[in-house]
């Protein structure tokens, strides 16, 4: 039986290499999308089983004889013991926004093979790694936040500016992430609908598994999965019939409800609201994807973007920047990111009801999220290079109408015609399809095209691309209530150095307290980008990805520090390893944004150039943002600089024997739940 399983291991590690090696080395011609998919299973199955374990035994020595802070202090509102399973959806759930959908479609310029790398490379040994390590050390004391664990483990320095800039890029992160959802959901009722009924199903479905049927899992599931379908179809028919103008709101309507929403999901307890809304958002997530694998399967779709574009110059027109470092600035989340560390150290360390579910919760969720980006980057290469381009480019780099955009994208060797994009606008229930910008419409229109390619024809291709809109504004919604939750526990930890009670997670006025101010901060902004959907909020997303990857640094670092302090330093190099790298590539693309002489790129010779332009309307508000992005661009590096300095000084005097390491975790509690399997 042994010497069995070691036959599969063997097999699944010759397989998978075949694989990449097809992916790497078929520069000049077309490849099957399959390959991709085998190469990602493959990746995710080794280093689930290897390397999680490693990590697991070596590194953290989970030990399941230990109460978790669900167990010890249970309140029944954010400390609540919960099925592992249900736990995985929520974080899944939490941790899956827009990164996996839309960064990899925005990195398809440079080619399939970068980013597809990147993911595996960056998930199996930097992303599922960092969401790991950091939910068990915030399981091992008492759910702290990020935060408050870079005060304890590096120092008070290190703690209050990790504070500063871990906030500041949450609050501009939520105010965008919203500002998508009500772009997404704007005039159109069946999104909107299908988007609201999942709130009213997710309390039933907390009330079923709290009071009517504790403990039934299944049951729950099939009643929420089912509800969540009628409301899908609901969506459909509500969109054609007469009730359509109910559900067709404006961005400033949907903007006031989706800041109700944040609060409401920060100030309910995590079993009424949150975390069954988010398994059932898994439910919609995870059937997607394995639908859209189905069809991948079934199709056998071809590669039609080269493996490499000339694109990799810098000169893209999707968005300018090398491949290096930008590549891996863009795709974040699919493979590693830095929001996942505030999920992992905010809501799921207080539901985790035993250490060894850590290993499945965290590795494992980051490889569900992973393998979403693997299949948004074969939505998007499935696509004709010329549609691609057509869909994903800026009016300004590609000309100002449809005829001109054709010509510049057929002399780059990506022939496409004004017909063709006119059909395909029509197949899709669209006016137009050119100049759709951000990766959402070209992840929907891949989409659809594996899903009507294998499930009902071009006819339900408009049900197919309208249902992918919708799927991707559950994922973002769902990164906002969990994002205002951990948001709101950081804002507790921090003002109860200043008044205790306020520090306490399960005193209500406290609650409303933070829950507010973290909902007014982002709202705020959300607000400005509604009203300006030219300037304020939207002049920032630019600096996100450096944002999310540097946030991803500081969770490193304080998961080296951890490490090296445990008595592990040996095994360092497992959180070190990743932090060098995104050390590296986020200074490297903070210096291009800030300083790069192109104004496509650098955010000052930009503003010089509008300086030196017309004095038309708007350019000094344009000045102000580039000045501002650039200002906020290059305070977070210098911020993100101290707490690596600081940590590194602290290795180095910890591993010298000049300093005697003392971690801070909570006293060992024997669980009372040892019967149970884990």
């Amino acid at each position: 039986m042994k010497i069995a399983k070691v036959l599969i291991w063997i097999a699944v590690g010759i397989v998978g290499a075949i694989a990449l090696a097809t992916i790497a080395l078929h520069r000049h011609e077309a490849i099957n999308a399959m390959w991709l998919v085998v190469a990602a299973l493959c990746s995710y199955a080794l280093g689930y089983r290897f390397y999680s374990k490693f990590v697991a035994a070596k590194v953290l020595a989970l030990d399941a004889m230990r109460a978790t802070p669900a167990e010890r202090l249970e309140n029944g509102r954010d400390f609540v013991r919960t099925n592992k399973w249900v736990v995985f959806g929520h974080h899944f759930a939490a941790i899956a926004g827009p990164g996996p959908l839309v960064g990899p479609v925005l990195a398809a310029q440079f080619g399939y093979l970068p980013g597809t790398l990147w993911i595996l490379v960056g998930a199996v040994f930097g992303g599922c790694v960092q969401d790991f390590v950091i939910l068990l050390f915030s399981v091992r004391r008492d759910g702290k936040s990020l935060g408050q664990m870079a005060r304890d483990e590096i120092g008070k320095t290190a703690g209050t500016v990790a504070f500063i800039s871990v906030i500041s890029i949450l609050i501009i992160l939520l105010a965008v992430v919203a500002l998508i959802i009500v772009n997404a959901l704007k005039d159109s009722p069946w999104g909107a609908f299908t988007i609201a009924m999942t709130i009213p199903i997710a309390l039933l479905m907390g009330v079923y598994l709290r009071y009517l049927r504790p403990g039934r899992v299944i049951e729950a599931s099939a009643v929420g999965f089912l509800l969540v379908v009628l409301a899908i179809f609901g969506g459909q028919w509500i969109s054609q019939s007469s009730h359509a103008g109910v559900f067709t709101l404006a961005g400033t309507t949907l903007a006031i409800l989706v800041i109700i929403y944040g609060f409401a999901a920060s100030a309910l307890p995590v079993w009424l609201l949150l975390a069954p809304r988010d398994y059932l958002s898994t439910f919609v997530k995870l059937g997607t994807i394995a639908i859209l694998a189905l069809g991948i399967f079934l199709v056998h779709p071809t590669l039609q973007m080269p493996a490499l574009t000339r694109f990799i110059d810098g000169r893209g027109p999707v968005f300018a920047g090398n491949l290096f470092p930008f590549a891996f600035i863009t795709i974040a989340c699919g493979a590693i990111s830095g929001f996942h560390s505030l999920i992992s150290s905010g809501t799921t360390p207080k539901m985790i009801a035993r250490e060894p579910q850590t290993r499945m919760v965290g590795y494992g969720a980051m490889m569900a999220e992973s393998f979403v980006g693997i299949m948004a980057m074969i939505a998007a290469c499935t696509l004709q290079p010329g549609t691609y381009f057509a869909v994903n480019s800026g009016a300004g780099m590609v000309g100002g109408n449809p005829a001109a955009a054709v010509a510049t994208i057929a002399n780059w060797g990506f022939p496409i015609t004004a017909d063709q994009m006119a059909t395909l606008a029509h197949n899709v229930g669209e006016k137009t399809l050119f100049f759709r910008t951000g990766g959402a419409p070209a992840f929907a229109l891949g989409m659809a095209k594996i899903f009507s390619d294998s499930l009902g024809g071009t006819a339900v291709m408009a049900i197919w691309y309208h249902f992918a809109i919708m799927f991707e504004a559950l994922f973002i919604l769902t990164v906002l209530d969990a994002g205002t939750r951990v948001g709101r526990f950081m804002l507790q930890d921090a003002l109860g150095h200043i008044w205790k009670p306020l520090g306490r997670t399960s005193w209500y006025p406290s609650i409303i307290a933070t829950s507010a101010l973290m909902v007014g901060a982002w709202g705020y902004f959300l607000w400005q980008g509604i009203r300006d959907p030219l300037g304020g909020i939207n002049s920032l997303w630019p600096l996100f990805g450096i944002c999310n990857q540097l946030l991803a640094a500081v969770a490193l670092c304080v998961a080296t520090s951890i490490i090296v302090k445990m008595g592990r330093a040996r095994y360092m190099w497992v959180t070190l390893a990743p932090l060098g790298w995104l050390a590296t590539v986020t200074f490297a693309a903070s210096w291009h944004k800030i300083f790069d002489p192109n104004p496509l790129i650098g955010l000052l010779a930009h503003a010089r150039q509008l300086t030196s332009g017309p004095a038309v309307e708007g350019v000094g508000r344009r000045i102000f943002n580039d000045q501002l992005d650039a200002a906020v661009c290059g305070l977070l590096v210098i911020l993100v600089s101290v707490i690596v300095i600081e940590s590194a000084l602290q290795w180095i005097s910890v591993i010298s024997g000049r300093r005697s390491p003392s971690i801070h975790e909570a006293p060992f509690v024997a669980t009372t739940y040892a019967e149970e399997t884990v």
